[in-house]
């Protein structure tokens, strides 16, 4: 009775939970097809894909979804690039202050990024790079470092030494046995980083709002002030059909990348006794 009661209770959270995402997806959804949608959307007759031909203009979606991917993109690649190379000392050396570093990159994790905007601001503008793409990538790929570097890690340290060493007999340096051995060995570690960055930077409004200046090189998150009307009025309809094709590429990603995630760290007769 008690293991039913544990299931039952933990099956009741759950659909609670579900309920709680499902209730906004699905007003999302009937919105989106609703020519007049209000706030309080409800199923009718009415039918129209008039809200996505609206928001389906250059201006409006394909050239900030185009920045968001570039943007959200270089900043995922770079990440894993260079929280491998970091991790791999950290995982496979041992270093006296391993220990305090890592505690060091668990307290910075827990640092907003919003607090050190006004200063990263005054930078970016003292040395010409404000507006700049790629100034901007580099800042939110040295903010997703420290957890990437902590998640790599740990991931990196499920892989065997053995197979490293036997790389290391063939001839291969540390380089080569990251690349060609660790590297496919963690590759859903790196799927994970990689979509965690991906994910958290697609969402990103406060950054590429203050350090972009020109409509034209922001990305979707910061287009959403489209549909908010100065008087506070609001394009409900079309919000709704924004959102769900902002949406979209954050689910073909995790999608396209499924196998990695579903894969498990099973180095079981990768080494033998």
């Amino acid at each position: 009775m008690t293991r039913l009661a544990a299931r039952t209770a933990a099956s009741l959270a759950l659909l609670v939970i579900a309920l709680a995402f499902v209730g906004p997806f699905l007003w999302v959804l009937i919105a989106s097809v609703q020519p007049a949608a209000t706030l309080s959307a409800s199923l009718t007759p009415a039918f129209s894909l008039d809200n996505f031909r609206a928001v389906l203009t250059w201006e409006t979606t394909i050239l900030p979804l185009i920045n968001s991917v570039v943007i959200s993109g270089a900043t995922a690649v770079l990440t894993v690039l260079v929280a491998g190379l970091a991790a791999y000392p950290l995982s496979r050396y041992q270093l006296r202050y391993r220990r305090p570093f890592m505690l060091t990159l668990l307290f910075t994790t827990g640092l907003p990024v919003t607090a050190i905007l006004v200063p990263v601001y005054a930078m970016f503008f003292r040395f010409n790079l404000y507006g700049s793409v790629p100034a901007m990538v580099l800042f939110l790929t040295a903010s997703s470092l420290p957890f990437s570097i902590w998640m790599m890690k740990n991931f990196m340290d499920g892989v065997p030494v053995n197979l490293e060493e036997a790389a290391w007999v063939d001839g291969a340096g540390w380089f080569r046995s990251l690349t060609s051995v660790v590297g496919p060995l963690m590759a859903p570690g790196i799927a994970v980083v990689a979509i965690f960055v991906f994910v958290g930077q697609w969402g990103n409004f406060f950054a590429p709002f203050v350090l972009l200046d020109a409509p034209e090189k922001q990305p979707a998150a910061v287009t959403v002030f489209t549909f908010f009307s100065e008087y506070g009025q609001v394009a409900y309809g079309e919000l709704a059909a924004f959102s769900i094709l902002y949406t979209a590429p954050a689910v073909i990603l995790y999608v396209a990348v499924n196998k990695y995630l579903a894969g498990s760290f099973n180095f079981a007769g990768s080494v033998k006794g």
